[in-house]
């Protein structure tokens, strides 16, 4: 059995700067691979990119930019690779099955928060000073990061994960434990239903009502979200500070909203359990990437920049869906 665990990390002013480039690097080479995939697509070879030959590139990637993509974990790259290769297999995958597909787009900073760490030990080390009573988490560039554990964690670390919520900064743990024992039966059934007036009925007559916890912050979101569109957009640099809280303080309801709707009320205790029907419902830098040019036999223009619009954004026309599919 897999389970999360995601603390508050409270790295110091340095370490916060080194979280923010590493976040912009993942970012710039994922945005690099995506063009390089497209433009390889487009060219007259029709040569298909898949995610081993951009993976072999990453070591003189490395040697030639050792300052900004040089700095950071080999195998966390690898794992952004693939974060590409898994969206365009999904793209693949939805036109396959005639849904909409929508092609993968370019990332700009502030929608990339997330670097994986496929195994702990491998450029991050959970628990990394033991002897000190601060748990610590050490990543490979950044350094040792204090991070504020408020619950034991059980079983053996998997992934690390380095998760960006506004100005705060988590690590998100996946450890695999042994799967619990079940209860002994005791022969009583129940069913559970989910309703929309009500959040759950169950056989025996029990209801449980709706939290609507979007209904309860919807008032302060609104005003949030008004003292945000109040900002003009043609004088906004002078008024950075200010929009930037009034975007940070959006997003941070947003997310305490979802917080709270994923949290299941408490439901009343029954006697006993033998069989429960349940059911499981489903986060700016420079935009251009320097790399050295893959070897292949075939004569392919490899791209080292994308395309991008004002304040740094990746170009409209380059997010839009390819009508000539794309390749992986």
């Amino acid at each position: 059995m897999i389970r999360a665990y995601k603390f508050l990390m409270r790295p110091t002013v340095r370490q916060t700067q080194a979280l923010g480039e590493m976040l912009r690097d993942h970012c710039s080479l994922y945005n690099g691979a995506l063009q390089e995939r497209r433009d390889a697509y487009r060219h007259v070879s029709k040569t298909t990119v898949r995610y081993g030959q951009q993976s072999v590139q990453l070591k003189d990637i490395r040697s030639f930019d050792p300052e900004c993509q040089g700095r950071w974990s080999f195998s966390s790259q690898q794992a952004t690779l693939r974060r590409l290769d898994k969206a365009f297999a999904a793209f693949f995958r939805r036109v396959k099955s005639g849904e909409k597909p929508g092609y993968p787009r370019f990332r700009g900073v502030n929608w990339f928060d997330t670097v994986e760490f496929p195994k702990d030990g491998d450029g991050c080390r959970w628990d990394s000073t033991p002897h000190d009573p601060v748990t610590r988490v050490r990543l490979q560039g950044v350094g040792h990061v204090k991070v504020h554990q408020h619950r034991a964690v059980a079983g053996r670390i998997k992934t690390v994960s380095v998760k960006r919520e506004g100005r705060q900064w988590f690590v998100v743990l996946t450890a695999e434990q042994v799967q619990p024992e079940q209860l002994p039966a005791t022969g009583a059934v129940v069913g559970i239903d989910l309703g929309i007036a009500n959040f759950l009925a169950d056989s025996s007559g029990g209801f449980v009502p709706n939290p609507r916890h979007g209904a309860k912050s919807a008032a302060k979101l609104e005003a949030a979200q008004q003292a945000l569109s109040r900002f003009p957009r043609v004088r906004r640099d002078k008024r950075a500070a200010n929009h930037r809280r009034a975007v940070e303080k959006v997003a941070k309801l947003h997310a305490r909203s979802a917080a709270s709707a994923s949290t299941t009320p408490t439901k009343p205790p029954l006697t006993s359990y033998a069989d429960t029907i349940s059911s499981r419902t489903k986060t700016s830098g420079s935009a251009t990437w320097s790399g050295v040019p893959r070897r292949s036999p075939t004569s392919v223009p490899r791209a080292v920049s994308c395309p991008t619009g004002p304040a740094g954004r990746p170009d409209s026309t380059a997010r839009s869906p390819m009508p000539d599919g794309g390749c992986s």
